[in-house]
């Protein structure tokens, strides 16, 4: 299994943004001098920086962090592009996975390793506001997380544009649909996208949409933990 990497200190961390590393998140002590040129490029690259007090670096104090730490994801995510079309190359029936604000590491885990046993071409998830991918990830994914294309774009919504433009329907979870999943015909090539753990899919997105459709719910609970609703609809469009 491999282990997710630190970065410390300002040089270190722009050669690895220059070289195109997979950095994740970068971490800033406040009131830290010389972080101009980072901040820009991290920002170029959409990468996530985060402004920290003095007592989350007090784990670093043996490194010559400089005031700066950048995590590398444990994986390397591909293309968007050229892998959805190599997918729908190879597959006419592909089904393609977007993850709109999932934050939990443990539900994203989850859903990577029920969307590779169900044969999903490629998981596509925005740079900002989805999980970090660390060691409980991989743990939870089973190993799964190595054996699917996992991709990062700048905005859900422009790669939803690029999805539809090569005929691919969209698809979605809502409780507020009126269609029921077990009654949907949904034709392939598909992407379906689920929402955040606590909001759903975000509002703009929703109209984005070919068609929506919710979980027959016969207890008394009235949601489902968003990896098991993925697991129903993903197996749903596998029968």
């Amino acid at each position: 299994m491999q282990e997710q990497h630190t970065i410390f200190g300002i040089h270190p961390i722009l050669e690895a943004l220059k070289s195109n590393k997979p950095i994740d998140k970068i971490q800033i002590l406040k009131g830290s001098e010389n972080t101009q040129e980072l901040l820009n490029l991290a920002n170029q690259l959409h990468i996530k920086v985060s402004f920290v007090p003095h007592q989350k670096f007090r784990k670093y104090q043996s490194k010559n962090h400089q005031g700066v730490v950048a995590f590398i994801a444990p994986i390397d995510f591909v293309d968007f592009e050229s892998t959805v079309e190599h997918a729908l190359m190879k597959n006419s029936d592909a089904i393609f996975l977007l993850l709109d604000g999932v934050t939990d590491v443990r539900n994203f885990g989850s859903i990577l390793r029920t969307a590779e046993s169900s044969g999903v071409s490629a998981v596509i998830v925005p740079q900002q506001g989805t999980a970090r991918i660390n060691e409980d990830m991989v743990k939870t994914s089973a190993g799964a997380i190595f054996n699917i294309p996992i991709c990062k774009v700048n905005h859900l919504k422009d790669a939803i544009y690029f999805l539809q433009a090569h005929e691919v329907k969209l698809i979605g979870a809502s409780e507020k649909s009126n269609q029921s999943l077990f009654d949907a015909n949904i034709i392939k090539p598909v992407a379906l996208v689920m929402g955040s753990e606590g909001f759903g899919i975000h509002h703009s997105i929703i109209k984005m949409l070919d068609h929506t459709y919710y979980i027959p719910m016969k207890g008394k609970t009235q949601s489902l933990n968003v990896a098991v609703v993925a697991g129903l609809f993903l197996y749903e469009l596998v029968r």
